[in-house]
């Protein structure tokens, strides 16, 4: 039977990192690393005991960083064009190789990671990290290109703005600048460093990865990065074929045989090499940065390639915007999306307090066509941490929202290391703020360090309420990858009993989920103040297709054992339910 997927959403520099100092822009000596060789036995066991079928190890492609690696034949990054220290992920320097921070010797750091992917295989698991085609770091080199590979920007012609098989876009005439510092920001906290031939030299200067044409971009715009050409002309204009409107209902053998015999640009057939390359390494799959900005037929090209090397590979993306989801999924051959501008904001706002239940089986039930694509979270590195103040400031708030977010449809789950244990983000890292894990700089997760226990992995410094909200992760999440009923059907019962079933209100969520062999009846409460008491009610037509007659049947609560009956009068089901706060329960039909 298909199983859910449950993805563990990992930082990779940030999990096996046993310091504790947390200097705001703190060196790598300071605040420490984490490395691939932490992620050992012992750490991916315990990962896949949570419940996980899959880790994507975010921050793997070698990125800019403000550490001196000359030694490896690595230039050093200017500091201007770095946020944080340790950079963002998504200024990619070398799509060839890895983040030298993650080696024990960076000499081998390739090799380093190849171990990490037979580890993390040997543990039972799946591997999936970043490509991020819409933008790469503003020094872009790789040392270590396969025979016959160039860089990006290799061979472009910069005399003019835009060419078709150029990578980049070009100002010409033009210098970059960096942009004007404001608001008090000063990079590295205002520290003065001094790397060899780290300064920046761009002419002319290059589009920024958000599209901003100046020379010199806003310190608000992606300044770190240069946005690559897909064939787009600066007019909008296209210079590649488009998709016959009818392939979206066609599977990829056909989308990769429809650009087999066509010219297309250049950055095309780069982006589509790095994803072989990796796929041949052993990795699994792959999460698209910034995926709707890049043209879907870019995707038909790239996906189809992908699933014609690996058909199993496993392919998500961040689209935020609704009415392209058809489209990235149809067309572009997506597996999954994130589904965030209406699952999880909606989420967001009840466990915030002002939201209604009532919002989420209308957006379940509107993109019922496409559900087990859109794949959900409750916590990734661009959101919030649930226990920070800035958000909910309470882990526990995050408990029935992550049931509904797991059980309510087919579609992928997705964890954030540390989220299992309640982790704040506190810390002010350096660039940015407080409430996010940060990304950009060497930092420490403390919730998530007590958990590590000095890399015994056996969350032996954990906090009794942190070690029952881990707990009750891994009840969550081991049900889910083995329930066949969650990868069946899917009923509401929330207005049926929100209009008839007194005590029955928006804080509360109920629904069923039933395959032939399993029924599942699901609720939970909200609030994290009020307990309800009410007659839950199953509607006759569900009563009637579960083929249950008037009797008493035993319920039992997946999740930590409680028992429930379920009773059928005239052809009704009625459940007599005590809903503590932030209570949920997952009953199981017994027959």
């Amino acid at each position: 039977m298909n199983k859910k997927i449950v993805i563990y959403h990992v930082f990779t520099r940030l999990f096996g990192n046993t310091n504790t100092n947390n200097k705001p822009w703190g060196t790598i000596e300071e605040n420490g690393v984490g490395k691939f060789s932490d992620f050992t036995k012992k750490a991916l066991t315990e990962i896949k005991d949570l419940g996980i079928t899959h880790i994507w190890y975010t921050g793997v492609p070698h990125h800019a960083v403000i550490n001196d690696y000359t030694v490896y034949g690595i230039s050093n990054d200017d500091p201007n064009v770095v946020k944080g220290r340790a950079g963002s992920p998504y200024a990619v320097k070398d799509y060839y190789n890895v983040n030298p921070d993650l080696a024990v010797n960076p000499k081998n750091r390739l090799k380093e990671f190849e171990a990490l992917i037979k580890r993390t295989h040997e543990a039972g698991m799946k591997v999936i990290i970043d490509i991020v085609p819409n933008h790469v770091a503003r020094r872009y080199e790789s040392k270590t290109n396969p025979k016959g590979v160039s860089d990006f920007g290799f061979g472009d012609d910069t005399s003019v703005e835009y060419q078709k098989d150029n990578n980049f876009y070009y100002i010409p005439g033009t210098e970059f600048k960096a942009p004007e510092w404001r608001d008090g920001y000063r990079p590295l906290g205002g520290e003065d460093i001094n790397l060899t031939d780290s300064k920046l030299i761009e002419v002319p200067a290059k589009w920024t990865g958000n599209g901003s044409r100046s020379p010199q971009p806003d310190m608000n715009d992606w300044y770190e990065t240069v946005r690559i050409n897909y064939g787009v002309r600066p007019d909008g204009g296209l210079d590649f074929d488009m998709l016959p409107n009818d392939f979206g209902e066609l599977d990829y053998n056909v989308h990769y045989n429809y650009w087999k015999n066509k010219v297309v640009p250049s950055s095309w057939r780069k982006f589509r090499d790095v994803a072989l390359y990796w796929l041949k390494m052993g990795v699994d799959g792959f999460r698209y940065d910034m995926a709707e900005m890049v043209p879907v037929e870019f995707w038909s090209f790239m996906n189809s390639s992908i699933k014609m090397e690996n058909p199993n590979a496993f392919i998500m993306a961040e689209v935020y915007n609704p009415d392209l989801y058809r489209t990235y999924i149809h067309k572009g051959k997506m597996d999954y999306l994130y589904d965030k501008v209406d699952f999880y904001d909606g989420l967001k706002h009840i466990m915030k307090g002002y939201g209604w239940s009532d919002h989420l089986p209308v957006v379940q039930n509107g993109l019922q066509d496409i559900e087990h694509n859109m794949l959900h979270f409750l916590e990734n590195h661009d959101e919030q941490r649930i226990a920070s103040p800035e958000f909910v400031g309470n882990p526990e708030i995050g408990k029935p929202a992550m049931v509904v977010s797991a059980t309510i449809s087919t579609s992928p789950t997705m964890i954030y290391f540390g989220q299992e244990v309640g982790e704040p983000a506190a810390e002010n890292a350096g660039f940015g703020s407080a409430s996010r894990t940060s990304i950009f700089d060497y930092v420490g997760v403390p919730n998530h360090q007590r958990w590590v226990n000095d890399k015994k992995f056996d969350g032996g410094q954990l906090k009794p309420e942190e070690v029952a909200l881990r707990d009750f992760y891994k009840r969550l999440l081991n049900f889910t990858i083995n329930s066949e009923a969650l990868m069946g059907a899917y009923r509401e019962i929330h207005f049926y009993n929100k209009e008839i079933t007194e005590n029955y209100n928006h804080r509360v969520l109920s629904y069923v989920r039933w395959s032939e062999n399993q029924k599942l009846i699901i609720i939970s409460n909200f609030d994290s103040s009020v307990h309800f008491s009410f007659d839950l009610k199953i509607p006759v037509d569900i009563i009637n297709q579960w083929q249950l007659k008037e009797d008493a049947y035993e319920l039992n609560d997946v999740l930590y054992g409680d028992s429930n009956t379920l009773r059928i009068k005239n052809d009704e089901g009625h459940i007599s339910i005590e809903l503590n706060p932030l209570e949920s329960f997952i009953f199981e039909l017994k027959l």
